[in-house]
């Protein structure tokens, strides 16, 4: 593989070894790689947003291990996810490769072989074609291109409006949207309504929230409007 044609690769390293992430980011800036790293599930999570075009994933992390965090972004994520584990029982493969792994590296692993099965995923990478934008938090997931929220895995039906207003507010958290500013973006600046409509289906979003458990996102920020809350 060209060395320019490496470099459009981002590879993100999810691994709660510090050395051994120091040690691939280095092996891989140095082929002409973009590497992401992350220690845990929850930065994982974070880190995924920016579509890497492969995922190196430890198996045996603490709180979310890589089987739990496979399963929770795979159908959100078609990019390669390689495995990093020490165990080779067939039983762990098939569970792996069930929570949608596509190919297992054992450790200690030659860093060699490494990078020649990471070349030949990215040769063969069809999926990449077929990207989303996504955000995650939590166990909620928004589908920016495909313009849909799921909560567990199980979509919440809203109307245009709704995901409209969710849009806005969720690529932007923390940031305060008073009412006028919202109907602004999400109607128009020519189309004429009141305050009373942002507020209306703000309820009606939230509404939807709670009947399928999720709770707020949408924090009201009392005399100036609404913002998304930070995760």
């Amino acid at each position: 593989m060209e060395e320019q044609q490496r470099h459009r690769y981002k590879i993100l390293i999810v691994d709660d070894e510090l050395d051994l992430r120091k040690l691939l980011t280095d092996f891989f800036e140095m082929n002409g790689y973009e590497v992401m790293t992350a220690q845990n599930g929850q930065e994982a999570l974070r880190q995924v947003e920016k579509q890497p075009d492969l995922i190196l994933l430890d198996i045996n992390m603490p709180e979310m291990d890589g089987l739990e965090l496979c399963t929770k972004i795979r159908s959100f994520v078609s990019c390669p996810i390689l495995f990093l584990t020490a165990r080779v029982e067939d039983s762990d493969k098939i569970s792996g490769f069930r929570a949608g792994g596509d190919d297992y590296i054992q450790k200690p692993f030659s860093i060699h072989e490494l990078g020649a099965r990471v070349e030949a995923h990215l040769r063969r990478e069809t999926r990449s074609q077929h990207k989303t934008s996504i955000k995650f938090s939590e166990d909620l997931v928004i589908d920016y291109s495909a313009r849909a929220l799921y909560f567990h895995n199980e979509r919440i039906s809203l109307a245009k409006k709704e995901f409209d207003i969710i849009e806005l507010l969720s690529t932007h958290p923390g940031m305060v949207f008073d009412k006028e500013r919202i109907f602004e973006k999400v109607w128009g600046i020519d189309d004429e309504g009141d305050s009373a409509v942002i507020v209306e289906h703000v309820r009606r979003i939230r509404s939807k929230l709670k009947e399928h458990g999720c709770e707020d996102r949408i924090e009201t920020v009392w005399g100036v409007g609404y913002r998304w809350r930070k995760s």
